[in-house]
């Protein structure tokens, strides 16, 4: 698996696209494989963690780098030959800004928080990345289990017009603490969520593969 390119999307904002981001690239990071990650998102949230992680741990082990929507395309085919794998964070809103991270993905990713109003806000998501005959799976994020919105949520997920993946991310806060201190959720000895990210890992890098 060389040089393939991993597109995180939402329109709302909040909805976890950083923090799936950075917990896949770290998980591989510790399996192995050399990971860059391009923050085309004004926010620029990925780019602090990045920067904190340096602080940290002295060397961040992954290639960083920033860019305009346009410039998407020149920087991915630039981080592929080094890097077994490119994250794209995005901006969160749908436009024709977001078409040249999509042509560039080999896999969309859509996180989606346990509610209706994230779950509405996929469509145009859904729908841009039809036009660009782009594959898409929405991630389930802060999941509550057990809970009546959390089900109803993952019922009308598995409706969309897209994959669903087996795993998902639960609300726990260590995902929120460990992006703070520039690391991932798999580093902070947390069993439960480091187990949570892996089983995601396996199965994108799965997708991936086919």
């Amino acid at each position: 698996m060389s040089g393939k390119v991993i597109a995180v999307v939402q329109q709302k904002g909040g909805s976890g696209k950083t923090t799936l981001a950075v917990n896949l690239a770290v998980t591989c990071l510790k399996r192995g494989l050399s990971v860059a990650l391009l923050d085309t998102d004004p926010q620029g949230s990925l780019g602090r963690w990045f920067m904190m992680r340096r602080e940290r741990l002295g060397e961040a082990g992954l290639e960083f780098s920033t860019s305009s929507a346009w410039g998407v395309s020149y920087e991915c085919e630039k981080l592929k030959k080094t890097a077994d794998l490119v994250i794209v964070d995005t901006p969160p809103k749908v436009d024709a800004d977001l078409r040249p991270a999509l042509r560039e993905a080999d896999l969309v990713l859509v996180p989606v928080a346990s509610s209706h109003v994230d779950l509405w806000a996929t469509e145009g998501v859904l729908d841009l990345a039809a036009r660009e005959r782009k594959r898409v799976w929405v991630v389930l994020n802060r999941a509550r289990a057990g809970t009546r919105l959390g089900e109803d949520v993952a019922r009308a997920a598995a409706e969309l017009n897209a994959g669903l993946t087996e795993a998902r991310l639960a609300n726990r806060v260590v995902y929120a603490e460990t992006l703070g201190e520039g690391l991932g959720a798999a580093e902070a000895g947390r069993g439960a969520a480091a187990t949570e990210v892996a089983a995601l890992t396996d199965e994108v890098l799965r997708l991936l593969a086919e």
